[in-house]
């Protein structure tokens, strides 16, 4: 059976608390996510200080916080990550990081991260791609706001420096929080899966748990979603986009259940349906009285269930065949 990777994207949703990380970790566990993961960066590398904020991070709390004031306020310390890292190991769920500068994704390498997860926003990043590519380590690259020529360049990039193909898994994405669902475009699973070969997923910025769950069922072998302790916080910039832990739950079961409805695809009669074929399926019988030596034809014949007696796939066989013996109405045809 199929399982879908479960990201549980804590993001910066702890607001810079390394206690409300924890409880972010603890609420990925009872979500049954596979993978929860935060973000690394140093804001100094990441971006200048006269940068201005995406439209969607602009009604926070802190209304006159500058973008690189906002991220130096969301950093994770190193002795944090460590932490984190630690008690992900404690709770058995795998510690993921996104490296937002070339310092980060160092950091990360030392560490012991096996998975590298690349940002949306990197996937121009020529030297931040080398670097990761470099390492030949599994990778998961998300693509929102970019077009297929660029996706194909950086999945290049990344082969060339050493990735093997088969450690790549590309996420369809839109970057817009939230994402409204007519700008989804689900179909570009097949078209990324088609284009450029390699395992897909899709990472998502819709309210709500149906648009994930109808990609698993398209195909996607990663879900990645942002989770959130409180939606309503202002503190930060994603937590409108963000799952309630009970809400992520309830994805994650969701998408456990189409994880065993895919199946292997072979058209076959399930165990469980076994014993209806023989109650719903029908047997050719008499639909009058016929007498030894009378003909079989349309007329005296019928199909009723349940199976048994000679099946109705072998109809056109029957007629014009001479009856052996006195049949009543609604009796078994027999094959002499």
């Amino acid at each position: 059976m199929k399982k879908t990777f479960v990201i549980a994207e804590a993001g910066v949703n702890h607001n810079g608390r390394i206690d409300v990380a924890y409880k972010l970790i603890d609420a990925a566990v009872s979500a049954g996510a596979d993978a929860v993961k935060f973000q690394t960066f140093e804001a100094s590398n990441l971006v200048l200080k006269s940068a201005e904020k995406a439209e969607y991070q602009k009604d926070l709390a802190l209304k006159k916080e500058t973008q690189f004031e906002m991220l130096t306020r969301l950093e994770l310390s190193k002795s944090g990550h460590l932490d984190l890292q630690a008690y992900c190991k404690d709770r058995d769920i795998i510690f993921l990081s996104s490296a937002f500068d070339l310092k980060s994704i160092d950091f990360l390498n030392q560490i012991g991260l096996r998975l590298f997860k690349i940002p949306s926003g990197e996937i121009t990043n020529v030297p931040y791609l080398r670097k990761i590519g470099k390492l030949k380590k599994e990778v998961i690259l998300s693509t929102g706001a970019s077009e297929l020529d660029e996706i194909k360049t950086a999945v290049d990039v990344l082969k060339k420096s050493g990735t093997p193909q088969t450690q790549i898994t590309v996420l369809h994405c839109n970057s817009q929080y939230p994402t409204p669902v007519r700008d989804v475009n689900l179909a570009c699973l097949k078209t990324l899966r088609d284009e450029l070969g390699t395992r897909v997923g899709y990472s998502d910025h819709t309210m709500g748990i149906e648009v994930p769950i109808a990609a698993v069922a398209l195909g996607a072998t990663v879900i990645e979603k942002h989770l959130t302790l409180n939606q309503e916080d202002n503190s930060g910039p994603d937590h409108k986009a963000s799952l309630m832990p009970v809400e992520f739950g309830e994805m994650v079961r969701a998408i456990r259940n189409i994880d065993q409805a895919m199946g292997d695809g072979v058209k076959t009669v399930s165990e469980s349906e076994e014993p209806n074929r023989l109650v719903i399926r029908k047997s050719i019988v008499a639909s009058r009285r016929i007498m030894k030596g009378a003909i079989f034809n349309e007329d005296n014949l019928s199909v009723k269930r349940p199976s048994g007696g000679i099946g109705a796939e072998l109809w056109d066989d029957l007629i014009g065949t001479v009856a052996t013996k006195d049949y009543s109405e609604d009796e078994w045809i027999e094959i002499s």
